[in-house]
C-alpha cells in the first residue's frame, strides 16, 4: 500500500512539474513573438528609438528623455533630423472626398437579409503630372457617384478583412481610372471605414 500512495504522489509531482515547464514555454514563445512583433513593426532603427538609441544604434546624445516642463531636444544623426518626415513629391496630390453613406445587405444568423450603414471617408492620391490629371478634380463628383452605385451593392461579407478592404480599393481605383480615362489615379486612402 505504501509503494502504491509514493507512486502515485511521485506522478503527481511529476505532471505539476510538466504543466509548470509547459506554461513557461509558453509565456517564453509569446514574449519572443511581441519582440519579433516590434521588430517587424518599428524597424530595426525604430526599435532601436524606443530603447533610447538613434538609428544607428549608436548611443543617443545622453538625452533619454526631457525634463518635466522642458521640451525634448530630438536626436540627430548626420545632420538631420531624426524626426523630421519625408516630405511627398509635389506632383503627389490627395484629393479628400466628401463622406459617404450608403446602405449594403447584410445575412443575419438566422439567413434573413438585413440593411446596414456604411459610411466611408476616403481620399484619392495621383499624379499631377500624368495626362488626364487635370480632370480629376472636375470629375470628382462622378467618382462619388460611381463609388455609391457600387458600395450600394456590397454585402457586409464583401468588406470582411483585409482582403475585403483591398478590393475595396482596387475596386475604387478601377472605376476612378475609368472616368477620369487616365493612369494619374494611384491609390485611395481611408480614413473611416464603419459598418452600423
Amino acid at each position: 500500500m505504501a509503494d502504491a500512495t509514493t507512486t502515485e504522489n511521485s506522478s503527481g509531482a511529476t505532471s505539476k512539474k510538466g504543466k509548470i515547464v509547459i506554461a513557461l514555454a509558453i509565456a517564453l514563445a509569446c514574449v519572443v513573438a511581441l519582440l519579433v512583433g516590434l521588430m517587424a513593426s518599428a524597424g530595426p532603427g525604430g526599435l532601436g528609438a524606443l530603447i533610447g538609441r538613434d538609428s544607428a544604434g549608436a548611443e543617443g546624445s545622453g538625452q533619454h528623455g526631457a525634463a518635466p516642463g522642458h521640451a525634448a531636444t530630438p536626436v540627430s544623426s548626420g545632420g538631420a533630423n531624426v524626426l523630421d518626415l519625408p516630405k511627398a513629391p509635389e506632383n503627389i496630390i490627395v484629393l479628400p472626398f466628401q463622406e459617404i453613406i450608403v446602405n449594403i445587405t447584410a445575412t443575419t444568423a438566422t439567413g434573413r437579409q438585413t440593411s446596414r450603414f456604411l459610411k466611408l471617408n476616403l481620399a484619392l492620391v495621383y499624379d499631377n503630372t500624368l495626362p488626364g490629371a487635370a480632370a480629376i478634380e472636375s470629375r470628382q463628383l462622378f467618382m462619388r457617384d460611381s463609388f455609391q452605385d457600387y458600395l450600394r451593392q456590397l454585402n457586409e461579407s464583401d468588406l470582411q478583412g483585409s482582403i475585403g478592404l483591398a478590393r475595396l480599393k482596387a475596386e475604387l481605383l478601377r472605376r476612378a481610372r475609368a472616368i477620369t480615362d487616365s493612369d494619374a489615379p494611384l491609390e485611395f486612402l481611408i480614413a473611416d471605414l464603419i459598418i452600423q
